[in-house]
């Protein structure tokens, strides 16, 4: 598909996952939707690098507030060009804590934060998405998605499945409108996303993995890449693991 009809929103955006995929791909679309929690030196300097070559329209929204994501959402809705392609990242950092110590509030959170967000942002952008026979929706996920998860993130885990199962049932649903859905699912990565987690479990996946040290946030950003791509026209229901050979 041409630039000119490509258009972009990227959940998350501020993170370090987003912002190493902003820098990879802005030159593919007109037009970039960038959402955020908070605003944060990283994004402002990608979206200041990038401004000249692409449009950027930034979106500020909490998605644990219902009426935020619903005002988000709108606005997205009133523009010119809407969204063909989607990546989902936002999530709340993860913990570890024993399931029979956790709180409702956490599984709550996650699940307002990345299933219910993206629920009314799909919903609302597949029909355009269907009648024009085209689209790419690229979940983030993560590894304990594949075969055992880790200890203590019932959490996480469980909403992360949930998304698991959104995209393999979309995945089925759409094909025949053009609309491929994929999952990235990386192993931990040393990011603020693990401001919560103890160093030493940090440490300790490091030393585990075969590569002798966690994932880097440049190694994931290129398979979302590909999932983006027209090159990836076949390929749907896939949740792809970066594991460095965990």
């Amino acid at each position: 598909m041409e630039r000119d009809n490509k258009a972009i929103l990227i959940t998350g955006a501020s993170s370090e996952v987003g912002v190493n995929l902003i820098k990879r791909i802005y030159r593919d679309y007109n037009t970039m939707y960038l959402h955020y929690g908070h605003m944060n030196d990283s994004l402002s300097a990608v979206i200041d690098e990038i401004s000249e070559a692409t449009n950027v329209i930034c979106l500020e929204a909490d998605f644990n507030i219902s009426k935020e994501v619903e005002h988000m959402v709108n606005d997205i809705l009133s523009g010119d060009i809407l969204p063909n392609n989607i990546v989902h990242i936002s999530a709340p950092p993860v913990h570890n804590k024993q399931f029979h110590k956790e709180e409702w509030e956490a599984f709550d959170m996650g699940w307002d934060i990345s299933v219910r967000s993206v629920f009314f942002i799909l919903k609302s952008l597949i029909p355009t998405m269907s009648k024009s026979k085209y689209g790419r929706i690229v979940f983030m996920l993560t590894s304990n998605t594949i075969g055992n998860p880790a200890k203590f993130q019932s959490a996480y885990v469980t909403y992360k499945y949930a998304l698991l199962g959104l995209m393999k049932s979309l995945s089925v649903e759409y094909i025949d409108k053009g609309i491929t859905v994929n999952a990235v699912s990386p192993d931990m990565m040393e990011t603020k996303f693990l401001k919560d987690v103890p160093r030493l479990i940090v440490e300790q996946n490091a030393a585990n993995s075969p590569l002798g040290r966690n994932i880097r946030v440049e190694e994931v950003a290129p398979m979302i890449e590909y999932f983006l791509s027209d090159n990836a026209d076949a390929v749907t229901g896939q949740n792809v693991g970066i594991t460095g050979g965990l």
